[in-house]
């Protein structure tokens, strides 16, 4: 629209206006506009980028370390099958939250996920799993390997307390609503610069286009991957249902 704007605004006015000394000048501050713009755009998809990597890792990590104390909690025995029952229930009720959209687990007994949070702490999803750390905490070991177990799965349940928190703060995402509205700011700017020089002819229009779409491409690139539990780029729910599998069998 920038760019429409100012090619309507070149038609309006006088030729005085669009002498060569006041071309050379407005394209160079363009010019200086288009450097910072690249550079900050390089640095925010670069950023956006590895920020949604490492979420997808920590997911990823976050479902691997659920499965092991699930296998530790199976170890200990019959004794801890109701925290089993509430590990599973945590991870479907996490898996129904975080993807509302995809078919919700079957888990007897999960709790309601249609009003939970997409973003943040859940104190429905922290209950359960304070559930589950308080039956590691209250368990009554019958001999020395059954104590072993049990220590054991007191420090995976302290891994998966610090990867929940590591994932919990991935989802809320890294750069402010600001600074993209500023970033926006330069490049409206940028692009009603450009209608203003072009000469209204069929070529320069095309080529005005192409990088109007190629520009906010990038822009919706970097928007989409700060958000990696939505959007295009979105984090998928593989790693979490494989390790809800794993408990299941």
């Amino acid at each position: 629209m920038s760019a429409i704007g100012g090619t309507i605004l070149r038609t309006h006015l006088h030729e005085d206006h669009l002498s060569k000394e006041n071309m050379e000048a407005v394209g160079l501050v363009t010019g200086l506009l288009v450097t910072f713009a690249a550079l900050v755009l390089g640095l925010q998809l670069s950023t956006a980028r590895a920020g949604f990597d490492a979420a997808d890792k920590d997911r990823s990590v976050y479902a691997a370390k659920l499965a092991r104390l699930d296998q530790c909690l199976r170890d200990f025995g019959p004794a801890m099958e109701p925290a089993r029952s509430r590990l599973r229930q945590y991870t479907a009720a996490v898996i129904a939250s975080t993807w509302p959209r995809e078919p919700l687990p079957e888990v007897a007994g999960m709790p309601d996920t249609s009003n939970m949070a997409l973003r943040g702490e859940d104190a429905t999803l922290g209950a359960l799993m304070n559930d589950v750390g308080l039956m590691i905490d209250t368990a009554a070991p019958s001999d020395a390997s059954h104590a072993n177990i049990a220590a054991r799965c007191r420090a995976d349940y302290a891994l998966v307390q610090e990867s929940r928190w590591a994932v919990i703060e991935d989802a809320i995402g890294s750069s402010p609503g600001w600074f993209s509205g500023i970033l926006s700011f330069w490049l409206v700017l940028v692009f009603f610069s450009f209608g203003l020089q072009i000469q209204q002819r069929l070529l320069g229009a095309i080529v005005l286009g192409i990088g109007v779409v190629a520009i906010s491409s990038v822009m919706f690139a970097i928007v989409d991957l700060d958000t990696p539990y939505g959007g295009v780029f979105g984090i998928t729910s593989t790693a979490m249902r494989d390790a809800l599998a794993d408990m299941n069998r």
